[in-house]
């Protein structure tokens, strides 16, 4: 480093490793990259001196800056409505700032919520109000726990998110690494310790909770302004700012502020499959004779295919050494997702090939594509029997359009199980034409 930076030993004062990643496009030679911050005597000379260099600069600020402070004296508590991703990092930091919210969500505490679940994992059992969708913790909790994305971060308010998880008991690790995971056993622990945190800061929750209907109050010049929250057994809490952190799992959320004229827009979404294989396959692959370095750990993958009928096909929520769950909320619904633990060690590997679709496939008011969704998950469900097992083929099969009789070599890590079929039944046609542009749908 002193080398990169033309100084002396003595003038580099300290150091840490901002960001690792690494570079695999040469599988012979797998190169670590670091992105480290230094302290250095003469600051303002040595960067004079390297001025035009675009892999040095000046380390940039990543504290986070509170937007505002709650007034003294504050009559009415915010309230957040849910408490996935979203929902508690907004209340922890309204807690932060002094406002002491009032969270809201229509599951259990993560723990319970955590038997709820493996419920349906294990016994084909659905609890419609606490599974891998509703509770504490949200959809996260019970997905691969990835902590990074593809949007822009100009202002590194993401590392807010990563510096909370840490002090939550997350793994330093999760500061550095490009591509920071936790693992869903680990979250539980932090969305626990995170929910400490706000109470101690004054915040209040409630769980089993559900916002059933919004008192809105409309004044002579048209105005509609929002007064409080019906609650389901009849409960009423008085409330003018409120956030909506529902996730999009909560139809019937959906449903009733449609209902009360809340505007709504139809957005873009995807439908597909989850595909497994073997591990250490993808390892062989995206590492070559590096395969199996503890450094690198299980590899992942990004595939994107643009089609000629327009459609794009592309590889969403890659889990590393995963399993494939049960994602579904709603009875005579199959839905799945995939997840990892910490040490991402299970034998599969598994993604999402998903078909970009538009409202455009799903006319209607903005909650056609709400109907859409559960017309295919209710497909899925019948295709694989009606138990909450999921529909499965064998990629061999599902590339010669030919329905599945039995399982290859890959075992399928699903719980509560999978039903050997034809997964064209469960997708749209112009679904199967962008994945198998040459196969004739059945």
């Amino acid at each position: 480093m002193v080398t990169r930076l033309g100084v002396k030993a003595a003038d580099l004062l300290s150091f840490e490793v901002f960001r690792r990643g690494w570079d695999a496009r040469k599988k012979s030679a797998i190169q670590l990259v670091y992105t480290i911050d230094a302290e250095v005597r003469d600051e303002p000379a040595v960067r004079a001196r390297l001025k035009g260099d675009n892999h040095v600069g000046p380390t940039p600020d990543t504290s986070y800056q509170p937007v505002t402070h709650a007034p003294s004296g504050l009559q009415k508590r915010p309230v957040v409505i849910g408490t996935g991703p979203c929902g508690f990092m907004c209340a922890l930091v309204l807690a932060q700032m002094g406002f002491r919210p009032i969270i809201l969500e229509r599951g259990r505490i993560v723990r319970e919520r955590t038997k709820d679940t493996w419920g349906l994992w294990r016994r084909g059992v659905l609890n419609p109000e606490s599974n891998a969708q509703y509770g504490e913790g949200g959809a996260g909790t019970f997905s691969d726990g990835k902590l990074y994305s593809q949007i822009r971060d100009p202002r590194h308010h993401g590392r807010k998110v990563l510096t909370e998880f840490v002090k939550a008991g997350a793994p330093d690790e999760i500061l550095y690494v490009a591509k920071p995971h936790i693992g869903t056993f680990r979250l539980v622990t932090v969305v626990e310790n995170v929910r400490a945190e706000i109470e101690a800061l004054g915040g209040e929750y409630r769980f089993g909770t559900k916002v059933v209907d919004l008192d809105i109050a409309e004044g002579a010049d048209g105005a509609r302004q929002l007064r409080g929250l019906m609650l389901d057994g009849g409960g009423y809490l008085e409330a003018d700012h409120v956030v909506l952190a529902i996730g999009h799992s909560a139809r019937d959320t959906f449903e009733m502020l449609h209902a009360r004229g809340v505007a709504l827009t139809a957005k873009p979404f995807s439908i597909g499959v989850r595909i497994e294989h073997p591990q250490t396959l993808i390892d062989r692959c995206q590492f070559g004779p590096s395969a199996g370095n503890p450094i690198l750990g299980a590899a992942d993958y990004k595939l994107v295919h643009h089609g000629s009928n327009g459609r794009s096909v592309y590889s969403f929520c890659m889990c590393p050494g995963g399993t494939v769950v049960a994602a579904t909320s709603e009875a005579g619904c199959v839905a799945t997702n995939g997840m990892s633990q910490y040490s991402r060690a299970e034998r599969n590997a598994n993604a999402g090939i998903v078909v970009g679709i538009t409202p455009e496939d799903y006319p209607g008011d903005p909650l056609a594509g709400i109907v859409f969704q559960r017309h295919w998950e209710r497909k899925a469900f019948d295709a694989g029997g009606g138990t909450y097992a999921a529909p499965a083929q064998t990629v061999g099969d599902f590339l010669a359009g030919r329905p599945s009789t039995s399982l290859g070599a890959v075992v399928p890590s699903y719980k509560p199980g999978v039903t050997p079929t034809d997964l064209a039944r469960c997708l749209p046609d112009f679904a199967v034409a962008a994945i198998l542009p040459w196969r004739t749908p059945s």
